[in-house]
């Protein structure tokens, strides 16, 4: 009864303005989450607004490959 493809899938989200702004100079790195999408129900990248502890405020991360 196993499937042969996951529907739910774990994705990154990766700060869209950190990465686009370059690193920070105050704090250096970028703000990453993980989580689960299913692949039914969106089949496109996922964006979703998460706060960044590197820019201070609530950012668009967007889903990044692996």
């Amino acid at each position: 009864m196993a499937k042969g493809k996951d529907v739910r899938v774990r994705v990154i989200l990766e700060c869209a303005s950190c990465v686009r702004n370059g690193i920070n100079k105050e704090l250096p790195g970028i703000s990453r989450y993980i989580t689960q999408k299913s692949r039914h129900n969106t089949p496109n990248r996922l964006e979703l607004r998460k706060y960044c502890h590197y820019c201070r405020t609530h950012t668009i991360h967007g889903e990044i490959k692996k």
